[in-house]
């Protein structure tokens, strides 16, 4: 193990970016910034686009480093997590914690300065769920954990829309609620091939406690629903026919991904399943920017 106090400053500034899981961050500001384009009607204010990426980056950096924190016991036993910068000793614990806790005070008081109250107190409602319900309780006691923390992952569409509005609607909600349909099939058909794992470490992430024939059900229940949202939104966000199209073709996409992982339940096409989510959210979500800055010039 790597002794903090050895370890060079790049290398201890490197495990405290880690510690962040950016990888995961970049996932979230995707689909910020284009809900601030619909939200807007067009291009937000450049100054508010920069402040809320750089808020909502800061508060989702915050709650990974504390979820790294808590589960650094099952990260030493995990082969997908012995790299992580707690188990390799970068820093210690403490200091880790403190570098989090500061983290999302930071994050809190930037978005209210620079953004509004409503988007920070999102953030921080989202860090909290993320911390105590994910992380502390569900994950290691229910098959439901990412169902439900999942929610945390929705928020940024609510951060974002806030952002513009410094408010809420029907329209942010459709929006959340696709995230969080989305989040279960996108992480299971990953930790399908994780699944053993889990199991090591007896955190009951769905594959590794349901045969793959129901967990590739559930899979593409979710994914119809993803795409029902998808379609509503086109409704209630009164978007025009290029987000249409693409919420059409992207939906039957994934959808016709998850049959086939259905039909024939194995690693490989889980992964195209785990690969394509990421792909039809970054398209999806580009669609809905493109179309709204098109219908606005």
């Amino acid at each position: 193990m790597l002794k903090q106090s050895r370890a060079p400053l790049r290398t201890r500034v490197a495990g405290y970016v880690a510690l962040t899981k950016p990888r995961i961050i970049e996932l979230l500001l995707i689909t910020t910034v284009p809900t601030m384009v619909v939200a807007e009607r067009g291009m937000p204010s450049g100054w508010l686009m920069l402040n809320t990426v750089i808020g909502g980056t800061l508060s989702a950096g915050g709650a990974n480093a504390i979820n790294m924190y808590v589960d650094r016991d099952i990260d030493r036993i995990m082969e997908r997590t012995k790299g992580r910068p707690l188990v390799t000793g970068v820093m210690s614990p403490r200091a880790a914690l403190t570098f989090a806790i500061g983290l999302e005070v930071f994050a809190f008081a930037y978005l209210w300065y620079w953004v509004n109250l409503l988007s920070a107190v999102l953030a921080l409602g989202a860090c909290l769920f993320y911390v105590f319900v994910y992380t502390l309780w569900l994950k290691r006691t229910s098959t439901q954990n990412i169902v439900i923390g999942g929610a945390a992952g929705a928020a940024p569409v609510l951060i974002g829309w806030s952002a513009v509005t410094n408010s809420l609607g029907w329209a942010p909600i459709v929006l959340f609620a696709l995230m969080f349909f989305w989040t279960p099939p996108h992480f299971w058909a990953l930790a399908i091939k994780y699944k053993d794992d889990y199991a090591s470490v007896d955190v009951p992430m769905l594959p590794s406690v349901a045969s793959l024939d129901d967990t590739a059900d559930r899979i593409l229940r979710y994914t119809i629903a993803v795409w029902a949202c998808s379609l509503a939104f086109w409704w209630v966000g009164d978007l025009g026919a290029l987000y249409l199209g693409a919420a059409i073709v992207l939906g039957a996409g994934f959808t016709w991904l998850t049959i086939v992982l259905r039909r024939d339940p194995t690693t490989r096409n889980a992964m195209k399943v785990f690969t394509f989510s990421i792909t039809y959210v970054t398209l999806l979500f580009g669609a809905m920017a493109v179309d709204q800055l098109l219908s606005g010039a």
